[in-house]
């Protein structure tokens, strides 16, 4: 038979618990919870409140006996072999106040249905009106009724009208709840923990990082951190073999581009030769570009720097070549990179911009939400939103809008935005304020 999914209404999706942690720990602590209400509710509907009515009961009959015979004969000397008798056999003490009335006022009672157990049992055993309070005294309760010419005024223990250990019976269910709650927490706390291990593992080499991680947990999670260990091996691997392949390709390369510049200097120069060593200039600087963009980060370590002074080294090279660019940097910032990539990336943004544009500027403020934005500006013609995706795409080429690789192969985009990703933040392209292109990198705090 298959399963169907069991859908939890909107309202009540929005007040569970969205971790692992507050999940697993409802699923513990829910059942307790209920099955805790459960035996306490069916505790003082099936046990306190018979065993105090029969208690109530009980008093209201003595009470009753008391007052009876209070009547059967008002003397003083009958009233004080009454007091006797109810102090040594019932441990009532009764005492007539003559003139007296009932009091008026009531005080309210914690246990306001315990109260009504008392006052139906009294109602049912006494013609004459009553008053009884069970706040005043911690171990007494003080019980009044009306009779010729004043009150008889009987205080009487209040274990003779009440279960006084229930609230044992109630603290040692909260007592064993806390303690269930604190070993549950214990347990998930330590099988959630594995879990955030693996994936802050798993963040850690998104980023380029190789984060020392050993499997703990549960066995399903050691097997999915098993599964992440060996996934993380695959891909160095074939890193490490895509880099070697492309450095070999670029050396096997570079040699006979190297004769051909020797034997060219050694020619006798015409127009077809200067043609020809533009052409191997262009060469050479394609298989730089696709040797970068194959290496990525390159096993250059991330390190905390001053972004500040980085990017302002970078616009100091590029204003060094010719470029007139200006600057809106925020002193101070640091951040978590890869230096020498990071200078590449912008560097790629920057000539882009200076390409194609008449003013450029680069931005460096801090986030409210944390992290740090890089932005580079320019006022030329930009590129349609519709083809900022494509843009990225490696070897793409612009040419309708803005040929923004026109000296290299459509890859600076491509390389700037591997970079950012690769430190967990992001290279977004959007509407300039100076009418052109911006290309905005994101870095994490």
């Amino acid at each position: 038979m298959p399963l169907t999914r069991l859908d939890i209404p909107p309202a009540l999706k929005r007040l569970l618990p969205t971790t692992l942690f507050g999940r697993s720990l409802l699923i513990i602590i829910l059942p307790v919870a209920i099955m805790q209400i459960a035996v306490t509710w069916a505790f003082f509907d099936a046990h306190w409140q018979s065993v105090t009515a029969k208690l109530s009961e009980g008093l209201a009959g003595d009470i009753a006996w008391a007052v009876q015979s209070y009547e059967d004969d008002p003397s003083p000397a009958a009233v004080e072999k009454l007091a006797e008798r109810a102090e040594g056999a019932l441990s009532l003490s009764i005492a007539f106040q003559k003139g007296r009335k009932l009091p008026t006022s009531h005080r309210p009672s914690l246990f306001a249905a315990l109260d009504r157990s008392l006052d139906k049992a009294l109602e049912d055993r006494l013609d004459n009106p009553f008053w009884f309070d069970t706040t005043r005294y911690r171990a007494y309760i003080d019980i009044r009724v009306q009779v010729d010419g004043g009150v008889l005024q009987i205080y009487a223990l209040r274990d003779r009208a009440y279960a006084t250990q229930g609230h044992i019976f109630i603290l040692w269910m909260v007592v064993a709840t806390l303690l269930l709650t604190a070993v549950a927490i214990l347990f998930i706390r330590n099988q959630v923990r594995a879990i955030e291990r693996l994936a802050e593992a798993a963040d850690a080499f998104g980023r380029g990082e190789d984060p020392d991680f050993k499997p703990h947990g549960a066995r399903e999670v050691r097997q999915a951190a098993l599964a992440f260990i060996a996934m993380k091996l695959r891909i160095q691997r074939h890193i490490e073999q895509r880099t070697a392949l492309l450095a070999s390709v670029s050396h096997d390369l570079r040699t006979p581009l190297t004769r051909l510049k020797l034997e060219m200097a050694m020619a006798e120069p015409c127009e077809r030769m200067e043609a020809m060593k533009g052409d191997l200039a262009e060469m050479e600087h394609m298989i730089d570009e696709y040797l970068a963009f194959a290496r990525g980060e390159g096993g250059e370590a991330i390190q905390v720097v001053d972004l500040s002074e980085l990017v302002e080294a970078v616009v100091a090279d590029a204003e060094r070549g010719g470029a007139a660019i200006e600057t809106e940097i925020t002193q101070g910032l640091e951040t978590r990179l890869r230096p020498l990539t990071f200078r590449r990336a912008l560097a790629n943004l920057i000539d882009n911009g200076v390409a194609h544009a008449d003013r450029v500027r680069v931005t460096v403020s801090p986030r409210q939400t944390g992290g740090v934005d890089v932005a580079v500006d320019d006022d030329g013609p930009g590129i349609p939103e519709d083809k900022y995706e494509e843009a990225f795409k490696p070897f793409s080429r612009l040419d309708e809008s803005r040929n923004q690789n026109e000296k290299g192969v459509g890859l600076g985009l491509a390389i700037a935005r591997d970079m950012a990703r690769g430190l967990g933040g992001d290279l977004v392209l959007s509407r300039s304020a100076l009418g052109g292109l911006r290309a905005l990198i994101r870095l994490p705090g």
